[in-house]
């Protein structure tokens, strides 16, 4: 029988925005949180974000939950808005843990695909190859409460406020883009593309249709005059 690796606790942070988080929030939200062991992907930290509508008029949509995952791989992020934070917090865990078990099925494909090769290199078992099961992962317990200081604002006027979020990657595919980009969610995603070593955008069009955006830079006509 193979036991796959034992990896620390995942650090969870939680954020709150014009909102005090409870302890009961808290409580609630480490508890389903403690699920994600399951999906065996190795977990470092898990950000979530809850924030307040001041609006009266957005009663429905008065809260939001976004909560974002760090691991070896993609960023993982979900979000949703209800009436309530509790509310809008389940309904954000749901649509994570669904891109968490696309994430481990693309996973554990590679690995099994991974497997076929070196079966045929060696003669030997070897763990290498095979598909590791669920990662067992200790219960988290604690969670670090922090307040927004709004330090990433970077345009403010009246209603529109731009934040400015810096996300460190590596060169990928376009394949790998898309994956990226159905993990979090969004209708594009920004990437460097591995084969033109250009900034590029991927986004979604009608039906299954995707498109390309890349950035070329070209030198301005009076310096290239002077």
């Amino acid at each position: 029988m193979l036991m796959s690796t034992m990896h620390a606790p995942a650090e969870v942070v939680i954020h709150g925005r014009h909102i005090e988080v409870s302890q009961k929030f808290r409580e609630h939200v480490l508890h389903k949180i403690g699920r994600i062991e399951k999906f065996g992907i190795h977990v470092t930290r898990i950000d979530v974000e809850v924030s307040k509508e001041a609006n009266p008029r957005q009663a429905d949509h008065a809260f939001e939950v976004e909560l974002t995952i760090a691991a070896k791989g993609p960023v993982i992020r979900a979000e949703a808005n209800a009436p309530d934070k509790f509310t809008a917090f389940d309904l954000a865990y749901g649509r994570l843990e669904e891109r968490l078990r696309r994430a481990a099925d693309r996973k554990h494909s590679k690995h099994a695909k991974h497997g076929k090769v070196a079966a045929t290199m060696a003669a030997a078992p070897s763990l290498d190859g095979l598909a590791a099961g669920p990662a067992v992962v200790e219960p988290t317990t604690e969670a670090t409460v922090l307040e927004f200081d709004d330090s990433d604002v970077v345009y403010e006027d009246g209603p529109i406020l731009v934040r400015d979020k810096t996300h460190p990657s590596t060169p990928m595919t376009v394949a790998d883009a898309l994956h990226a980009m159905e993990l979090v969610g969004h209708d594009f995603f920004l990437f460097l593309d591995a084969e033109t070593n250009q900034p590029t955008v991927v986004y979604k069009r009608r039906g299954y249709n995707y498109g390309l955006l890349r950035l070329e830079v070209v030198a301005d006509e009076a310096d290239v005059a002077s």
